[in-house]
């Protein structure tokens, strides 16, 4: 799929949320790499916010299959491409263990979906998802990707994917990769030297001799200007 593309379905699409929670399992492993994780990006936390994050880095929603079937997922949604990396490069299955648990609203919508679609999968190929050669991913991809084009069963999937869409272009094009991907450079320092000379050009304009001398020397624009008693910039 286009990645684009993604970003446009991304800002029109809606959300798919629920009603139940659920919870994740807490290995004690990981715990240790929380607490590391908890002191490492502790500024401006307060007590409380440290322990609230402790737990959110700590505990794991996705099984070791679902993880498996969303790394999947998200580099079908946005792949590697001669630009950028894939979505797993840009560690977006991190971006949405994170989500299930900052957001338990998400929970329910995408555990059923990953179940709903590993039943489709195993009705259409006798197989799991995981099992599936990359023909037959996009074959089932494609029952649901396209909301106008769905099959009316296919209902349940297609918000399932949608969902996931949403989480995928978010985490991608909110991370490092993503942006640089994208062009932006936000707020980025630089130096004028005034009006291309093919714009001066243009309209039969130039720089006199004064303001090119006085304004435009790009080694005295980090100086403080002065004025003469008369107003006139020295």
């Amino acid at each position: 799929m286009d990645r684009r593309e993604n970003i446009r379905l991304l800002l029109s699409g809606t959300l798919a949320t629920g009603f139940m929670l659920s919870t994740g399992c807490n290995p004690g492993e990981k715990i240790i790499e929380a607490e590391e994780a908890v002191s490492t990006y502790n500024y401006g936390r307060t007590p409380e916010e440290l322990l609230h994050d402790e737990k959110m880095l700590s505990d794991i929603f996705f099984t070791e299959k679902e993880r498996e079937m969303v790394e999947i997922l998200v580099d079908i949604i946005i792949p590697k491409d001669e630009k950028s990396g894939s979505a797993n490069d840009a560690k977006v299955p991190d971006f949405i263990e994170f989500m299930m648990k900052d957001y338990p609203a998400f929970q329910l919508p995408m555990r059923g979906g990953l179940k709903w679609l590993e039943n489709l999968c195993l009705k259409t190929f006798n197989i799991s998802f995981t099992e599936l050669n990359e023909n037959q991913r996009f074959e089932i991809i494609e029952e649901i990707a396209w909301p106008d084009k769905a099959a009316p069963e296919m209902s349940h999937g297609v918000k399932f994917f949608n969902l996931i869409r949403n989480l995928t272009c978010t985490g991608f094009f909110t991370s490092e990769m993503g942006i640089k991907d994208l062009g932006y450079a936000g707020n980025t320092p630089n130096q004028w030297d005034g009006v291309p000379q093919e714009v001066l050009n243009k309209y039969g304009l130039q720089y006199d001799d004064k303001t090119l001398a006085v304004c435009l020397k790009i080694e005295d624009q980090h100086k403080i200007a002065a004025w003469d008693d008369a107003g006139n910039l020295i």
